[in-house]
């Protein structure tokens, strides 16, 4: 069997990209999994001991989020800024919210998931983009 070292690049730099902790490529009789630590091809682990130099230059660098209070996604699933395409988004960098107003809705499984808002505050910051991928405990917005 030959492994398509291009393929377990691309996964990889989907990791980081979609702030992921693994994924799976299947295709025929080859499966590829790839996690922060470790590669699996058809279940032969091997553990990873350093990333590639290479993997983090085409990703996104991570925004400074040290400062003001962070609401994270309670689920895992895909992130939507309003309740429908092209409709009003249902917060905006520098909007004023309360405790319970509901900030973005996280399709999971069919299903959208209105996310309330932990806190009140003023949004400083969006940490997440229209339909991207969100994981449990992500921060998603920040708050002044």
């Amino acid at each position: 069997m030959k492994i398509d070292k291009n393929l377990i690049k691309e996964l990889s730099e989907y990791l980081n990209e979609f702030n992921l902790t693994e994924i799976e490529f299947t295709e025929k009789d080859t499966k590829i999994k790839v996690s922060k630590n470790n590669i699996s091809i058809n279940n032969q682990t091997i553990p990873v001991t350093q990333k590639p130099s290479n993997i983090n230059d085409t990703a996104p660098k991570a925004k400074n989020t040290t400062s003001g209070t962070p609401i994270t996604s309670p689920i895992i699933g895909t992130a939507y800024h309003a309740p429908e395409p092209g409709a009003k988004k249902f917060v905006e960098v520098g909007k004023k919210i309360k405790k319970g107003d509901t900030i973005m809705i996280v399709e999971a499984m069919k299903t959208m998931n209105h996310v309330p808002s932990t806190a009140d505050g003023v949004v400083k910051e969006i940490c997440v983009e229209d339909g991207q991928p969100v994981e449990f405990g992500q921060t998603i917005i920040i708050l002044e």
